[in-house]
């Protein structure tokens, strides 16, 4: 376990510089004048200028922008008001991160429950229900979603925020604190999961509904093992393998989704900064975007690798096969063969 441990993590950073160095090389030869127009506070016009990188090469030039985010954490200024990048990400990130995983933890809810009962009690009024829930999730779009629930229950029965976020740690202006950051959370949090919730009770569905079927799981009633304790140490066990899979390619979609739920319920995110970036057409800060985004994928990827070797201990074995082979083979190459005589050595 902490070889394979080793080897995800060791894997993820050399992941993470890659796509530092792409990065940085797209925008490296991006035209100099692309943000013209918009000079910062300290007068910076393009991106080259920025990171000293007009007369060095790139080799040279990524090394001095890595150095900078491993011993500073900087990542340039806007072009728009002059303001450091980490700041502008260091504001944005709880949003998004606030967002995505708690709608991720709600539809991982939502799914197990809707897509369990649905394959213990199939072409029953709880299957026909869930299969209602999974077509309406799968229909309405976000944004629908997101003006709906805002009008009826913000508007109309005045339960909760329309918009707005307040902090979870620091008030500010008033706002602030566990229950007044659920209150403005729970409206995006529902918008934001309702069509993963539909997609993922689909697919747990059709996992346990499967695994309900295989010989092992026959082999446990006939042995006299309950009905929980079947579900849960066999039929899960096994279901939410595809789950956890699918769980980390997700991520990345959660990460562009936000940017519909931010803009209906005014969160003030990574989808929003990254769209007013756009707009002004801000380099930096659309480069520290990108890269703050991939890493969050690298490392949620990671996490799910580990998860998954938790639930299914055999990926530990199967990873751990080619080098056992190779030793084998090593050790076999270096014994005389049967029947065989050596010859004498002199």
């Amino acid at each position: 376990m902490v070889s394979y441990l080793i080897k995800r993590l060791v894997w993820a950073g050399v992941l993470m510089i890659i796509i530092s160095f792409v990065t940085f090389m797209l925008f490296f030869i991006a035209p100099a004048d692309v943000p013209l127009g918009y000079q910062g506070s300290r007068g910076t016009t393009n991106i080259a200028t920025q990171f000293q990188n007009t007369r060095q090469p790139l080799p040279v030039a990524y090394l001095h922008f890595l150095w900078g985010i491993v011993r500073h954490g900087q990542l340039g200024q806007s072009f728009s008001d002059g303001q450091p990048v980490t700041y502008k990400l260091e504001q944005a990130l709880p949003v998004t991160a606030s967002l995505v995983i708690g709608g991720a933890l709600l539809w991982t809810l939502l799914a197990l429950m809707i897509g369990v009962l649905s394959a213990l009690r199939p072409r029953s009024l709880i299957d026909r229900a869930g299969m209602v829930f999974i077509l309406l999730g799968i229909s309405i779009h976000p944004i629908t979603l997101g003006l709906t629930l805002s009008y009826l229950f913000g508007v109309k029965l005045q339960w909760t925020p329309i918009a707005g976020y307040c902090n979870l740690r620091h008030p500010q202006g008033g706002c602030g604190g566990a229950v007044q950051w659920a209150t403005h959370m729970i409206l995006p949090w529902i918008a934001f999961s309702f069509l993963f919730a539909a997609l993922y009770a689909r697919m747990i569905r059709a996992s346990v509904l499967e695994t309900l079927n295989e010989d092992y799981v026959r082999t446990a009633r006939a042995k006299g093992a309950g009905g929980s304790r079947i579900l849960c140490n066999h039929v899960l066990r096994n279901a939410l393998l595809p789950v956890v899979t699918m769980l980390g390619m997700d991520i990345g979609l959660a990460f562009a989704g936000a940017l519909f739920i931010e803009e209906v319920f005014s969160l003030p995110g990574i989808g929003q900064t990254m769209a007013q970036a756009l707009t002004r057409r801000d380099m930096p800060v659309i480069m520290g975007v990108v890269l703050v985004v991939s890493v969050a994928v690298v490392v949620a990827n990671t996490i799910v690798d580990v998860l998954y070797s938790v639930i299914d201990p055999r990926v530990l074995v199967t990873s751990s096969q080619p080098r056992r082979r190779r030793r084998l083979e090593a050790r076999e190459s270096r014994r005389p063969a049967i029947g065989v005589r050596q010859s004498p050595t002199t």
